[in-house]
C-alpha cells in the first residue's frame, strides 16, 4: 500500500485551458470537482497526474505547473504507473476508483505544439467519485489495491 500527498488541486471554469491550483475543492459523487468545467462527465469526472511525470516535462518547457496539462489533481510520492482500472484511491475525505489510464486528444493541445510531447495520453489517470468530500493541498493519497 503505497501513500503519497496532493500537491495542487487544480480547476477551472472553461474547457481547452490550463487549471490553476485552488488549494481545495469538493468531489462531489457522481460529478466530480465542484465547479470545474469536467465535472460530471461520465466516468473521467476527475483527472489525476504525478507531479513526477510534470517534472520531467519541465526539461522540455520550464514552465509548466501543476495544472498545465488541465489535471485536477496533481500528486506525490504514489505510485501511479502500476495502477490498473478499479484501483481505489483515499483523497482526503475521499474516495475514488480508476477508470480509464491516459486518453486520446482528440486535438493537439498547446503543450503539444511546444513540446511536441504531451503526457495526459499516457499518464493521465481518470477516476469517478465513489464517496465525496474535501481534498485539499497536503493532504493524504492512499493507493488501497
Amino acid at each position: 500500500m503505497a501513500e503519497g500527498k496532493v500537491v495542487a488541486v487544480c480547476m477551472s471554469r472553461e474547457k481547452g485551458v490550463p487549471k490553476k491550483n485552488v488549494g481545495q475543492a469538493f468531489l462531489e459523487v457522481g460529478k466530480g470537482l465542484v465547479g470545474d468545467a469536467h465535472a460530471g462527465f461520465a466516468h473521467r469526472q476527475v483527472s489525476m497526474l504525478a507531479l513526477e511525470d510534470i517534472e520531467k516535462m519541465k526539461e522540455k518547457l520550464p514552465d509548466l505547473e501543476p495544472g498545465s496539462f488541465a489535471e485536477n489533481l496533481t500528486v506525490t510520492g504514489v505510485d501511479l504507473e502500476n495502477v490498473t482500472i478499479g484501483a481505489r484511491f483515499r483523497v482526503g475525505e475521499t474516495l475514488l476508483a480508476l477508470t480509464q489510464i491516459g486518453k486520446e486528444c482528440h486535438t493537439k493541445c498547446a503543450i503539444y505544439h511546444k513540446t511536441g510531447d504531451c503526457i495526459m495520453p499516457a499518464k493521465g489517470l481518470f477516476f469517478e467519485v465513489i464517496e465525496g468530500g474535501r481534498v485539499a493541498v497536503g493532504d493524504k493519497v492512499q493507493r488501497l489495491d
